[in-house]
């Protein structure tokens, strides 16, 4: 209280309006400055050709075939979006999920092409299960239950088909435990040192999943996923996860979801010297969508808003399906 009197922050000596007055005096104090250089743009890859399939639930958003998606990305990069992030839909699914890892797969196949037609964008390619199980969950069932220790197996053996396809990063999102060391294990032994690894550390059972499930075709066909992903009452447990994360090689820790959990991402940025991402995901941008739609709220104040707010959380990457309309408008704003 002595300090804060000393400083005479209280009014009328302290009048905080000042300061408020035009955007020029806004723009000068300004604390968090959000930038096309914070985001990553998950796509979704199909087979076929010439493929642009819309996702209702997510409008902007597409499943797009390997030539579709090259020049998506090409559209991100001249954007100046420096990744983007891969999910695949294989044409056949089964128990041993055999579509994630093989090398002709879909994410393999996608990569390589992209690193041949955009080679400065970097490709990142999400490391788990759920898209091509028959069953849609994210590890090998075994008694009816979603095996860790097998899966450990089949996730390192995807990760390194990804890199040698030519990923730049891997992202292993099947909260397995022990899944970064057996990938870190698996991407070392061959070869491939070099290839850092995005964990998604606290991934919680989120509700705010659905629209993603309806685009990459993997809600799980008995159950749920609430024995391997997080209780999003839970924030110490985040914590620990991450920590685990960290131990066994992690380069990038992640928060997912992201707006209905900037606590924790606050928390691991006062507790961890990695860098931070975050998933904007599916439900939060169909939310904004929706509202916008409807003419409830000015959509592009509302994403700007809330991309914002997960940078000013301590955030470094930005994952978002916003990611493209929001270097639009950041570029529009910078111009204006």
């Amino acid at each position: 209280m002595k300090d804060k009197e000393e400083k005479n922050m209280y009014f009328p000596d302290y009048r905080p309006r000042r300061l408020r007055k035009n955007e020029n005096f806004r723009r000068l104090i300004r604390e968090t400055k959000l930038s096309v250089d914070d985001f990553m743009y998950p796509l979704f890859v199909v087979p076929g050709k010439g493929v642009k399939k819309p996702i209702a639930s997510m409008p902007g958003n597409f499943q797009m075939s390997v030539d579709s998606i090259v020049r998506e990305v090409k559209t991100a990069r001249d954007a100046g979006i420096a990744a983007v992030l891969l999910f695949g839909i294989p044409d056949r699914k089964d128990e041993l999920a055999t579509g994630a890892f093989a090398r002709d797969g879909i994410v393999q196949r996608a990569v390589r092409e992209i690193k041949n037609k955009v080679p400065d964008i970097l490709v990142v390619t999400d490391v788990c299960l759920c898209e091509y199980t028959s069953h849609g969950h994210c590890g090998m069932i075994e008694k009816g239950d979603v095996d860790n220790d097998s899966t450990l197996e089949v996730l390192a053996e995807t990760a390194v088909s990804h890199a040698r396809a030519g990923a730049d990063l891997v992202a292993p999102s099947a909260m397995m435990d022990g899944q970064v060391g057996a990938i870190r294990a698996g991407l070392d032994e061959a070869g491939f040192e070099s290839i850092p690894i995005m964990a998604y550390s606290a991934k919680y059972a989120s509700s705010f999943y659905g629209p993603f499930r309806d685009a990459a075709e993997s809600a799980p066909q008995f159950g749920d996923r609430k024995a391997y992903q997080m209780d999003p009452a839970n924030g110490d447990e985040a914590i620990r996860e991450i920590t685990l994360d960290v131990e066994e090689g992690a380069d990038i820790i992640m928060v997912k979801p992201a707006l209905a959990y900037l606590d924790v991402i606050r928390r691991a940025r006062e507790e961890f010297d990695l860098p931070i991402a975050a998933y904007n995901v599916s439900g939060e941008f169909a939310m904004i969508k929706a509202a916008a739609q409807l003419g409830w709220i000015d959509g592009q104040r509302a994403m700007l808003e809330v991309l914002t707010s997960i940078k000013r959380a301590g955030t470094d990457i930005i994952i978002t399906y916003f990611a493209l309309e929001a270097a639009r408008a950041l570029a529009e704003r910078k111009h204006a």
